[in-house]
Protein backbone atom coordinates (compact mmCIF):
# COMPACT_ATOMS: atom_id res chain seq x y z
CA UNK A 1 0.00 0.00 0.00
CA UNK A 2 2.74 2.60 0.50
CA UNK A 3 4.62 1.81 -2.68
CA UNK A 4 1.28 2.49 -4.12
CA UNK A 5 0.57 5.76 -2.41
CA UNK A 6 4.18 7.00 -3.20
CA UNK A 7 3.31 6.84 -7.27
CA UNK A 8 -0.36 8.81 -6.05
CA UNK A 9 2.18 11.08 -4.14
CA UNK A 10 4.27 11.47 -7.48
CA UNK A 11 1.23 12.04 -9.87
CA UNK A 12 -0.82 14.27 -7.65
CA UNK A 13 2.45 16.39 -7.18
CA UNK A 14 2.34 16.53 -10.85
CA UNK A 15 -0.75 17.99 -11.50
CA UNK A 16 0.14 21.34 -10.29
CA UNK A 17 3.67 21.16 -11.94
CA UNK A 18 3.58 18.59 -14.32
CA UNK A 19 6.41 16.33 -15.57
CA UNK A 20 6.73 14.48 -18.72
CA UNK A 21 7.75 11.60 -17.04
CA UNK A 22 4.92 11.10 -14.25
CA UNK A 23 2.15 9.45 -15.52
CA UNK A 24 1.06 11.91 -18.38
CA UNK A 25 -2.13 10.05 -19.05
CA UNK A 26 -3.76 9.60 -15.43
CA UNK A 27 -2.44 12.87 -14.92
CA UNK A 28 -4.81 14.49 -18.00
CA UNK A 29 -7.47 12.16 -16.78
CA UNK A 30 -7.09 13.98 -13.40
CA UNK A 31 -7.19 17.57 -15.48
CA UNK A 32 -10.63 16.42 -17.30
CA UNK A 33 -11.90 15.44 -13.82
CA UNK A 34 -11.17 18.70 -12.21
CA UNK A 35 -12.50 20.67 -15.31
CA UNK A 36 -16.01 18.78 -14.88
CA UNK A 37 -16.43 19.38 -11.47
CA UNK A 38 -15.62 23.44 -11.78
CA UNK A 39 -17.94 23.55 -14.17
CA UNK A 40 -20.70 21.59 -12.15
CA UNK A 41 -20.04 22.99 -8.79
CA UNK A 42 -19.64 27.34 -9.05
CA UNK A 43 -17.78 26.92 -5.40
CA UNK A 44 -15.09 25.08 -6.93
CA UNK A 45 -12.36 27.08 -9.25
CA UNK A 46 -9.18 25.97 -10.64
CA UNK A 47 -7.61 27.82 -7.63
CA UNK A 48 -9.34 25.98 -5.06
CA UNK A 49 -9.18 22.27 -6.78
CA UNK A 50 -5.35 22.79 -7.06
CA UNK A 51 -4.75 23.59 -3.48
CA UNK A 52 -7.20 20.76 -2.52
CA UNK A 53 -4.69 18.31 -4.88
CA UNK A 54 -1.62 20.41 -3.40
CA UNK A 55 -2.97 19.69 0.32
CA UNK A 56 -3.46 15.83 -0.50
CA UNK A 57 0.31 15.42 -1.98
CA UNK A 58 1.98 17.16 0.79
CA UNK A 59 0.05 14.61 2.90
CA UNK A 60 0.99 12.13 1.35
CA UNK A 61 4.71 12.05 1.20
CA UNK A 62 6.36 8.92 2.04
CA UNK A 63 7.82 9.24 5.18
CA UNK A 64 4.16 11.08 6.54
CA UNK A 65 2.71 8.14 5.54
CA UNK A 66 5.17 6.12 7.02
CA UNK A 67 4.77 7.92 10.43
CA UNK A 68 0.77 7.91 10.40
CA UNK A 69 0.59 4.11 9.86
CA UNK A 70 3.21 3.31 12.35
CA UNK A 71 0.78 3.63 15.32
CA UNK A 72 -1.84 1.16 13.88
CA UNK A 73 -1.84 -2.90 13.08
CA UNK A 74 -3.08 -2.96 9.61
CA UNK A 75 -4.49 -4.36 7.50
CA UNK A 76 -7.12 -5.74 9.47
CA UNK A 77 -7.58 -9.54 10.16
CA UNK A 78 -11.45 -9.23 8.70
CA UNK A 79 -12.35 -7.17 6.23
CA UNK A 80 -15.53 -5.12 6.65
CA UNK A 81 -17.75 -3.29 4.34
CA UNK A 82 -17.28 0.82 5.24
CA UNK A 83 -19.73 2.93 4.18
CA UNK A 84 -18.25 6.26 3.68
CA UNK A 85 -20.85 9.37 3.09
CA UNK A 86 -19.17 12.23 1.94
CA UNK A 87 -19.47 16.07 2.07
CA UNK A 88 -18.91 18.44 -0.47
CA UNK A 89 -18.04 21.66 1.08
CA UNK A 90 -14.63 21.63 -0.82
CA UNK A 91 -13.01 19.99 -3.22
CA UNK A 92 -11.92 15.85 -2.00
CA UNK A 93 -13.39 16.74 1.36
CA UNK A 94 -13.61 13.24 1.70
CA UNK A 95 -10.42 11.66 1.03
CA UNK A 96 -9.38 11.30 4.13
CA UNK A 97 -12.01 8.75 4.80
CA UNK A 98 -11.55 6.97 1.18
CA UNK A 99 -7.96 6.39 2.37
CA UNK A 100 -7.99 5.85 5.64
CA UNK A 101 -10.84 2.68 4.85
CA UNK A 102 -8.40 1.22 2.12
CA UNK A 103 -5.42 1.53 4.09
CA UNK A 104 -7.13 0.08 6.92
CA UNK A 105 -7.68 -3.05 4.89
CA UNK A 106 -11.52 -2.60 4.48
CA UNK A 107 -13.69 -2.14 1.73
CA UNK A 108 -15.02 1.09 0.53
CA UNK A 109 -19.25 1.88 -0.29
CA UNK A 110 -18.63 5.94 -0.76
CA UNK A 111 -21.54 7.85 -1.38
CA UNK A 112 -20.20 11.24 -2.44
CA UNK A 113 -22.07 14.76 -2.23
CA UNK A 114 -23.68 15.59 -5.74
CA UNK A 115 -21.30 18.69 -5.39
CA UNK A 116 -17.75 16.87 -5.29
CA UNK A 117 -18.61 13.82 -7.18
CA UNK A 118 -15.87 13.92 -10.61
CA UNK A 119 -12.39 14.00 -8.47
CA UNK A 120 -12.57 11.18 -5.58
CA UNK A 121 -13.88 8.43 -8.64
CA UNK A 122 -11.45 9.34 -10.54
CA UNK A 123 -8.15 8.93 -7.94
CA UNK A 124 -9.96 5.52 -7.33
CA UNK A 125 -9.78 4.35 -10.75
CA UNK A 126 -6.37 5.62 -10.89
CA UNK A 127 -5.31 3.50 -7.65
CA UNK A 128 -7.00 0.51 -8.95
CA UNK A 129 -5.10 0.93 -12.02
CA UNK A 130 -1.60 0.99 -10.27
CA UNK A 131 -2.97 -1.70 -7.97
CA UNK A 132 -5.73 -4.40 -9.69
CA UNK A 133 -6.47 -5.97 -6.48
CA UNK A 134 -8.43 -2.63 -4.94
CA UNK A 135 -10.83 -3.14 -7.72
CA UNK A 136 -12.85 -5.02 -5.65
CA UNK A 137 -12.60 -3.21 -2.49
CA UNK A 138 -13.96 0.35 -4.40
CA UNK A 139 -17.40 1.42 -4.54
CA UNK A 140 -19.23 4.66 -5.12
CA UNK A 141 -22.63 4.89 -4.98
CA UNK A 142 -25.65 7.53 -5.83
CA UNK A 143 -28.20 5.29 -4.10
CA UNK A 144 -28.55 5.07 -0.52
CA UNK A 145 -25.50 3.10 1.21
CA UNK A 146 -26.67 -0.54 1.69
CA UNK A 147 -24.48 -3.98 2.28
CA UNK A 148 -22.48 -1.63 4.88
CA UNK A 149 -21.06 -3.19 8.45
CA UNK A 150 -19.80 0.38 9.72
CA UNK A 151 -20.64 3.93 8.85
CA UNK A 152 -18.00 7.10 8.75
CA UNK A 153 -21.03 10.07 8.09
CA UNK A 154 -20.27 13.64 7.83
CA UNK A 155 -22.84 16.65 7.59
CA UNK A 156 -24.40 19.49 8.81
CA UNK A 157 -25.66 19.80 12.11
CA UNK A 158 -28.84 18.89 10.97
CA UNK A 159 -28.34 15.89 8.47
CA UNK A 160 -26.25 14.17 11.65
CA UNK A 161 -29.60 13.58 13.29
CA UNK A 162 -30.50 11.70 10.35
CA UNK A 163 -27.56 9.94 10.32
CA UNK A 164 -27.70 8.84 13.94
CA UNK A 165 -31.35 7.42 13.35
CA UNK A 166 -30.53 5.69 9.78
CA UNK A 167 -27.03 4.22 11.20
CA UNK A 168 -27.16 4.55 14.92
CA UNK A 169 -27.44 0.81 15.31
CA UNK A 170 -23.67 -0.08 13.72
CA UNK A 171 -20.58 0.88 14.36
CA UNK A 172 -20.04 4.82 13.38
CA UNK A 173 -18.47 8.24 13.61
CA UNK A 174 -21.02 10.84 12.66
CA UNK A 175 -19.53 14.32 12.02
CA UNK A 176 -21.46 17.41 12.65
CA UNK A 177 -20.82 21.07 11.63
CA UNK A 178 -17.72 22.57 13.32
CA UNK A 179 -15.96 25.99 12.71
CA UNK A 180 -11.98 27.25 13.23
CA UNK A 181 -10.57 30.10 14.97
CA UNK A 182 -7.77 32.20 15.39
CA UNK A 183 -6.34 33.70 18.70
CA UNK A 184 -4.18 36.88 18.15
CA UNK A 185 -1.94 38.29 20.08
CA UNK A 186 -1.47 41.61 17.85
CA UNK A 187 2.25 41.17 17.72
CA UNK A 188 1.76 38.74 14.49
CA UNK A 189 4.57 39.40 11.57
CA UNK A 190 3.21 40.15 8.18
CA UNK A 191 4.08 36.85 7.27
CA UNK A 192 1.51 35.55 9.92
CA UNK A 193 -1.53 37.93 8.69
CA UNK A 194 -0.97 36.57 5.42
CA UNK A 195 -1.09 33.04 6.39
CA UNK A 196 -3.99 34.31 8.66
CA UNK A 197 -5.87 35.21 5.78
CA UNK A 198 -5.16 32.16 3.41
CA UNK A 199 -7.04 30.79 6.63
CA UNK A 200 -9.66 32.58 6.14
CA UNK A 201 -10.45 33.07 2.35
CA UNK A 202 -9.32 29.21 1.21
CA UNK A 203 -12.28 27.62 -0.76
CA UNK A 204 -14.18 30.65 0.09
CA UNK A 205 -14.65 30.00 3.94
CA UNK A 206 -16.78 27.26 3.41
CA UNK A 207 -14.47 24.62 5.10
CA UNK A 208 -14.94 23.69 8.66
CA UNK A 209 -11.16 23.91 8.77
CA UNK A 210 -11.64 27.98 7.96
CA UNK A 211 -10.96 30.87 10.31
CA UNK A 212 -14.73 32.20 11.28
CA UNK A 213 -14.13 34.04 14.43
CA UNK A 214 -10.83 35.89 15.64
CA UNK A 215 -9.65 36.75 18.80
CA UNK A 216 -7.81 39.88 19.30
CA UNK A 217 -6.76 42.35 21.95
CA UNK A 218 -8.46 44.89 23.20
CA UNK A 219 -6.50 47.32 20.96
CA UNK A 220 -6.32 45.55 17.73
CA UNK A 221 -6.57 47.10 14.83
CA UNK A 222 -8.83 45.90 12.18
CA UNK A 223 -7.02 47.71 9.11
CA UNK A 224 -4.00 45.97 9.80
CA UNK A 225 -4.94 43.14 7.92
CA UNK A 226 -6.65 44.98 4.95
CA UNK A 227 -2.84 44.79 2.94
CA UNK A 228 -2.89 41.05 3.52
CA UNK A 229 -6.45 40.56 1.91
CA UNK A 230 -5.34 41.96 -1.89
CA UNK A 231 -4.12 38.56 -2.35
CA UNK A 232 -7.55 37.67 -2.52
CA UNK A 233 -9.30 40.15 -4.14
CA UNK A 234 -9.95 37.71 -7.60
CA UNK A 235 -13.05 36.70 -5.16
CA UNK A 236 -14.76 40.02 -6.41
CA UNK A 237 -14.97 38.13 -9.45
CA UNK A 238 -16.99 35.25 -8.73
CA UNK A 239 -20.26 35.70 -8.41
CA UNK A 240 -21.67 33.59 -5.43
CA UNK A 241 -19.46 34.62 -2.94
CA UNK A 242 -19.67 38.48 -4.15
CA UNK A 243 -23.49 38.11 -3.36
CA UNK A 244 -22.86 36.77 -0.16
CA UNK A 245 -20.54 40.01 0.65
CA UNK A 246 -23.05 41.98 -0.75
CA UNK A 247 -26.08 41.11 1.15
CA UNK A 248 -24.22 40.94 4.67
CA UNK A 249 -23.07 44.32 3.53
CA UNK A 250 -26.79 45.73 3.27
CA UNK A 251 -27.27 43.85 6.46
CA UNK A 252 -24.92 45.45 8.31
CA UNK A 253 -26.00 48.85 6.83
CA UNK A 254 -29.32 48.35 7.97
CA UNK A 255 -29.10 47.63 11.45
CA UNK A 256 -26.01 49.91 11.84
CA UNK A 257 -23.78 47.41 12.63
CA UNK A 258 -20.52 48.71 12.70
CA UNK A 259 -18.03 46.67 10.22
CA UNK A 260 -14.36 46.69 8.57
CA UNK A 261 -14.40 46.57 4.98
CA UNK A 262 -11.05 45.14 3.38
CA UNK A 263 -13.47 44.76 -0.10
CA UNK A 264 -13.36 41.46 -0.49
CA UNK A 265 -14.17 40.23 2.99
CA UNK A 266 -16.42 42.39 6.56
CA UNK A 267 -14.91 42.11 9.62
CA UNK A 268 -17.60 42.36 12.83
CA UNK A 269 -17.48 42.44 16.32
CA UNK A 270 -19.60 39.31 17.57
CA UNK A 271 -19.37 36.40 19.80
CA UNK A 272 -20.16 33.87 17.93
CA UNK A 273 -18.36 31.43 16.65
CA UNK A 274 -19.94 30.83 13.12
CA UNK A 275 -20.02 33.39 10.50
CA UNK A 276 -21.60 33.90 7.27
CA UNK A 277 -19.64 33.61 4.07
CA UNK A 278 -17.03 36.61 3.21
CA UNK A 279 -17.60 37.76 6.75
CA UNK A 280 -15.50 37.28 9.95
CA UNK A 281 -16.47 37.69 13.42
CA UNK A 282 -14.10 38.98 16.19
CA UNK A 283 -14.53 39.24 20.24
CA UNK A 284 -11.50 41.33 21.71
CA UNK A 285 -10.28 40.15 24.82
CA UNK A 286 -8.47 42.09 27.88
CA UNK A 287 -6.87 38.58 29.26
CA UNK A 288 -5.95 35.42 28.08
CA UNK A 289 -7.91 33.73 30.67
CA UNK A 290 -11.28 34.41 29.31
CA UNK A 291 -10.48 33.33 25.42
CA UNK A 292 -9.49 29.75 27.11
CA UNK A 293 -12.47 29.83 29.18
CA UNK A 294 -14.26 30.19 26.09
CA UNK A 295 -13.03 28.09 23.82
CA UNK A 296 -13.29 25.38 26.52
CA UNK A 297 -16.95 26.32 26.64
CA UNK A 298 -17.00 25.90 22.47
CA UNK A 299 -14.26 22.80 22.48
CA UNK A 300 -16.86 20.91 20.70
CA UNK A 301 -18.02 23.28 17.75
CA UNK A 302 -14.05 24.05 17.05
CA UNK A 303 -12.37 21.98 14.30
CA UNK A 304 -8.67 23.87 15.30
CA UNK A 305 -7.28 26.78 16.67
CA UNK A 306 -4.44 28.95 14.79
CA UNK A 307 -2.17 31.22 15.90
CA UNK A 308 1.22 31.19 18.44
CA UNK A 309 -0.09 30.55 21.96
CA UNK A 310 1.83 27.98 23.25
CA UNK A 311 -0.71 24.64 24.51
CA UNK A 312 -4.07 26.46 23.60
CA UNK A 313 -3.49 26.90 19.49
CA UNK A 314 -3.09 23.59 17.44
CA UNK A 315 -2.32 24.98 14.06
CA UNK A 316 0.16 27.83 13.07
CA UNK A 317 -1.62 30.64 11.11
CA UNK A 318 -1.39 30.09 7.25
CA UNK A 319 -2.00 26.10 7.50
CA UNK A 320 -5.33 25.40 8.98
CA UNK A 321 -5.62 24.17 5.22
CA UNK A 322 -2.54 22.27 5.08
CA UNK A 323 -3.75 19.06 8.00
CA UNK A 324 -1.26 15.88 8.07
CA UNK A 325 -2.65 12.39 7.89
CA UNK A 326 -2.85 12.45 11.72
CA UNK A 327 -5.18 15.22 11.90
CA UNK A 328 -8.19 13.86 12.41
CA UNK A 329 -11.40 15.56 11.73
CA UNK A 330 -13.18 16.10 15.09
CA UNK A 331 -10.46 15.31 17.23
CA UNK A 332 -11.51 11.51 16.18
CA UNK A 333 -9.05 8.60 15.01
CA UNK A 334 -10.43 7.05 12.36
CA UNK A 335 -7.63 4.77 11.67
CA UNK A 336 -8.26 3.45 15.72
CA UNK A 337 -12.07 3.28 14.64
CA UNK A 338 -11.54 1.21 11.29
CA UNK A 339 -8.62 -1.07 13.09
CA UNK A 340 -10.94 -1.92 16.36
CA UNK A 341 -13.83 -2.95 14.27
Amino acid sequence: MQALLERLHRLLLSYQNPQPEVDKNHNIGLQFAASRQVMNNPWFTEKSVKMAIGGIAHALEPSKVEKWLSDYEIPVRNPKNIGVVMAGNVPLVGFHDFLSVLVAGHNLIAKTSSDDNDLLPVIGRIMTDYEPQLKNRIMFTDDRLMGFDAVIATGSNNTSRYFKHYFGKYPHIIRKSRNSLAVLTGTETPDELSGLCRDIFSYYGLGCRNISKLYVPENWDTACIIPHTEKWMDYTDHHKYMNNYVYQQAVFQMHKINYTDTGNLLLVEHPELSSPVSVVYYERYNSIEKVVADIGQLRNEIQCICGNIGQLCDTPMGKSQQPELWDYADGIDTMRFLTSI
